[in-house]
């Protein structure tokens, strides 16, 4: 019986490197990072743009450190605000995100919505994201109010691209903006939204919450310069050194955050391709609130 004391050790260990890294995930699910990458977009001439990029922000009202944060980003100045989605997580969450927005509210925007704006979320074994998708969502229970929230971004005169397009001038640069509803829900139109992009704009931005493949190909083939997306959590769980495991759609894990080309295999100045943008956001499912090699980020995209 002398193994017993081994598997008690044994055991114990596991118990402890396991709350270990429990303690960690939940650490790290705080600790708010700002990205900044440049991204070579506009037309010889024009001034350089800071496009804030916004995603997944999942708030409750208990989340007093992330609205801090949230706060903070005003100081950074931007010239353009992009919201991709998933911004609720708690039914009284509206009136917290927009003072957490705060002065970003009074910068230019443009903002689609996301599975988690619409429906109540609800528990999940985190694992079941390892597995193959099979297409069910959950859209039967509780509706958050999404309405508030649009209005509150309307009012405040950001461009609401939901399976439509939008117009914005920006320091002396005109943008042509086209969006779809989320395609995680299957919610988009694309036919909607189908079409060469506006070629008489300096700059033609799509604008997602989830980067479907479906989505891409679309917005690439059509014109657009660049596309901005978030929902993947950047994979949320991910292995040493931020590899993702599961991007909870159809773009392979290897572009499951950060600046990428679409196609994946295309480089810039390709014809029927577009530089993409994807958030690793900045929020988790209120019941799993944790992050292991894939801190919560919002960037600060400079347009040269």
């Amino acid at each position: 019986m002398a193994f017993l004391p081994l598997v008690r050790r044994t055991m114990t260990l596991g118990a402890v490197a396991g709350a270990g890294l429990a303690s960690y995930a939940a650490w790290e699910a705080r600790q708010y990072t700002l990205r900044r990458v440049t991204v070579p977009l506009l037309p010889p001439g024009h001034a350089p743009m800071k496009v804030l990029h916004l995603s997944d922000i999942h708030m409750a009202p208990d989340q007093r450190a992330k609205q801090e944060w949230l706060r903070g980003l005003a100081a950074l100045e931007p010239d353009l605000v992009i919201n991709t989605g998933d911004n609720l997580a708690h039914d009284r969450a509206v009136p917290v995100v927009a003072d957490a927005l705060g002065g970003l509210l009074d910068v230019p925007g443009a903002y689609v919505l996301g599975s988690n704006d619409y429906w109540v979320p609800g528990m999940r074994n985190p694992l079941l994201y390892l597995l193959p998708d099979t297409g069910k969502r959950h859209t039967s229970g509780r509706q958050l109010p999404w309405p508030d929230l649009k209005d509150r971004f309307d009012s405040a005169g950001w461009v609401d691209l939901t399976n439509g397009f939008g117009a914005l001038e920006v320091g002396g640069t005109s943008i042509a903006f086209a969006g779809v509803d989320d395609p995680h829900l299957k919610y988009d139109d694309l036919a909607r939204v189908a079409g060469p992009a506006d070629r008489e704009a300096d700059l033609r931005l799509a604008v997602t919450h989830a980067p479907y493949l479906r989505v891409l190909d679309q917005f690439a083939a059509d014109g657009y310069d660049a596309i901005i997306a978030g929902h993947t959590h950047g994979g949320q769980v991910c292995l040493p050194g931020g590899r993702a495991l599961t991007t909870n759609c159809d773009i392979e894990p290897a572009r499951a955050r950060g600046l990428h080309r679409h196609p994946a295999d295309s480089a810039a100045g390709d014809a029927a391709s577009a530089w993409l943008h994807v958030s690793a956001g900045l929020g988790t499912n209120p019941y799993v609130r944790f992050r292991v090699a894939c801190r919560p980020e919002a960037t600060l995209l400079t347009l040269t």
